[in-house]
């Protein structure tokens, strides 16, 4: 019996296709293999949206002989593991308001909320595409505050994170039951037997439209069997065990505006994510917020106090904000530091751009960014100081990365070259 051919139900079902990551690397069960002969590759990205101190975090002068600024100086036990950059940014992201930089922060897309704006997918989420279903989960998105994050598919289309520790500890640890695991696997096969009805409507309409409809309709098999493939890897993943731990389930912060109990949490959150192999691209917003955070000696608000206009009280307040911030990302060094395997570290086998998408916070200056890089296969230990005027792409450090973890990768957003230091 011929079904009816419903346009809006196809382009609802082809949309799930095209939203899907594509898979373009090894099974499971190769990628399990190839482990034992090398430890993988991993990328993590962490922002803090609300900028950082520069004053309180760049050093006086450049080079590996840098005076440690009063930030650095909570990562001193870690100084021959990162670089801190200066003079990095991505252009024209002034777009609709100061804070705007957020949403593109790893796309590098121009004019972020301006009318007729369209982001495009960020760092982690090409990464995550092109690595596929190598692990359980091709990427995780977290966040300190709610579902928004800065990853974003290929359709522009952000990706949810999630804020809740324990939701993340229980989906990469805890078992499920048997009828969890039916009702995930009747899921994964409803997902393609959709898909094989849309080739079918698909077929049909090819033969009534255009050449250029047929075009793009030719795109939509594409993506449908993209789709099919993710989806026979996923299911690939139900039955296989998950890790096992000795660490407790995590209590989620209570507080919405305890930001450093939060990440606090997150930063321990994800050595377990990189020790277990459950994912190796992983994104971290760190959202400011409008109200007062839980730190000691701290009375206004943090989005306030990020608009300091170089009030002494004001500042001394953010500063104690950000120096926590500090700690906390220097307790993820020395978390990925302690853990081995194969001979290393995994914060040797773990590049992490921690940074943000602000440079002046105060001004909502977009230039001159706050990065470090750490971890990885690079020669750290230094400040490398680019042209605070004219900037150097971003999204040089980006490309950089994205062939570090084996992407072939000849451009990413708006690089013009690899970045070399």
């Amino acid at each position: 019996m011929k079904l009816p051919l419903n346009r809006r139900s196809f382009l609802r079902a082809a949309g799930v296709g095209i939203a899907l990551p594509a898979m373009e690397t090894f099974a499971p069960t190769r990628a399990l293999a190839a482990m034992a002969a090398a430890p993988p590759k991993r990328l993590v990205t962490i922002c803090t949206t609300l900028g950082l101190h520069r004053p309180s975090l760049f050093p006086k002068k450049p080079g590996k002989d840098y005076e440690l600024s009063p930030y650095l100086k909570h990562l001193a036990d870690h100084r021959e593991k990162f670089t801190l950059f200066g003079g990095l940014s991505h252009p024209n992201q002034a777009g609709k308001d100061g804070h705007s930089s957020q949403m593109t922060w790893l796309t590098a897309a121009e004019n972020p909320g301006l009318a007729g704006f369209q982001n495009s997918i960020s760092l982690d989420q090409l990464a995550a595409e092109k690595l596929g279903y190598v692990t359980r989960f091709p990427s995780i998105t977290l966040s300190t505050d709610g579902s928004n994050s800065q990853s974003y598919n290929r359709s522009g289309v952000m990706v949810p994170a999630e804020h809740r520790p324990s939701q993340v500890f229980s989906d990469l640890f805890l078992q499920g039951k048997d009828h969890e695991l039916k009702k995930q696997k009747k899921l994964l096969v409803e997902g393609r037997s959709i898909l094989d009805m849309v080739g079918d409507q698909a077929k049909r309409l090819k033969k009534k439209v255009s050449a250029n409809d047929r075009e793009r309709l030719d795109e939509y098999f594409n993506s449908i069997r993209e789709a099919e493939k993710n989806l026979g890897e996923a299911s690939a993943w139900v039955d296989r065990p998950k890790p096992k731990t000795d660490v407790e389930l995590p209590p989620d912060v209570a507080k919405d505006n305890d930001l450093i109990g939060r990440t606090n949490l997150i930063m321990k959150l994800l050595p377990l994510i990189v020790q277990s192999d459950s994912s190796r691209v992983i994104t971290v917003t760190l959202h400011g917020r409008s109200d007062v955070p839980v730190v000691d000696g701290v009375k206004d608000d943090h989005h306030n106090l990020s608009h300091h206009g170089q009030d002494e009280k004001k500042l001394a307040q953010l500063m104690r904000i950000e120096t926590a911030l500090m700690k906390s990302f220097s307790g993820l060094l020395a978390g990925l530091s302690e853990k081995k395997e194969a001979g290393s570290s995994l914060l040797d086998n773990t590049m992490i751009v921690f940074g943000s998408n602000l440079g002046n916070a105060n001004a909502h200056d977009w230039r001159n960014l706050p990065i470090i890089a750490a971890g990885g296969d690079f020669n750290h230990g230094q400040f490398v100081q680019h042209d605070a005027e004219k900037n150097v792409p971003l999204s040089n450090l980006y490309l950089t990365m994205l062939q570090k973890i084996g992407i072939e990768a000849g451009q990413f957003g708006t690089s013009t070259s690899t970045l070399t230091w």
